[in-house]
């Protein structure tokens, strides 16, 4: 069985990748908060157990086993994640670090489990898809809101979690998953102003904040100050 450790390392990889290229080892440092050479050295002994591979000088790939153990940590995180927010009253800023530390240590009847109380579910509470019981992931990859334009519309599909003042910050917006948008101006020097369905006044978001919410174009079009779906 995995260590804790390894199991971050192997989502922390498989979070990060894209597509069929290797992932550097300095962006797991960064996603980890440790030193580049303490990920060689980890990497190293992943590669020893079969679980990534390594390119030098350009990073890691899973392996298949590495993938599984991978979607397997994911899936315990967010099916931990909705439970704390939907049955222990837990805020959606609150549930990441706690699942963080929590999904190395439940039992494959508890995961089970807690799919069935959830009704099996297919997200956790900042939208992000849940692989299904087989380890298989599910859910489009969405764009960052961060890439649309003016006057375009979409519906939020997944916040990134990991920053629970992004989270209050977005909440406070009413800029939840499921909600409708326009987005009004994009600044220069990247500022993205929307109006969240249902609200009379716009919300302005920092790149970055704009760039940690995920959207997929939905067909709307302006009905005065609210919004009208395109039937």
């Amino acid at each position: 069985m995995p260590s804790a450790t390894a199991e971050d390392y192997l989502k922390t990889v498989y979070q990060l990748a894209d597509g069929d290229e290797p992932v550097p080892t300095s962006a797991i440092a960064d996603a980890l908060d440790v030193t580049p050479p303490t990920v060689t050295a980890t990497m190293k002994r992943l590669e020893g157990h079969g679980l990534v591979e390594r390119e030098e000088y350009k990073g890691v790939r899973l392996t298949e086993e590495g993938d599984l153990i991978a979607l397997e940590t994911i899936r315990h995180h967010r099916l931990l994640e909705l439970f704390l927010a939907e049955h222990l009253g837990y805020d959606w800023t609150e549930v990441h670090d706690e699942a963080d530390t929590l999904e190395h240590h439940i039992s494959e009847r508890l995961e089970t489990e807690l799919a069935a109380v959830l009704g099996d579910p297919t997200a956790d509470p900042h939208g992000a898809p849940i692989p299904t019981a087989d380890l298989e992931h599910t859910g489009a990859d969405d764009d960052p809101l961060s890439e649309y334009g003016e006057g375009e519309h979409a519906v939020v599909t997944q916040v990134a979690d990991t920053d629970p003042e992004i989270l209050a910050y977005l909440s406070d917006a009413g800029l939840t998953p499921e909600t409708e948008l326009e987005v009004r101006e994009v600044a220069p020097f990247g500022m993205v102003t929307v109006l969240p369905e249902g609200r009379e006044e716009t919300v302005s978001l920092p790149a970055e904040i704009a760039a940690a919410v995920r959207v997929r174009p939905t067909d709307v079009e302006p009905a005065g100050d609210g919004m009208t779906v395109l039937e």
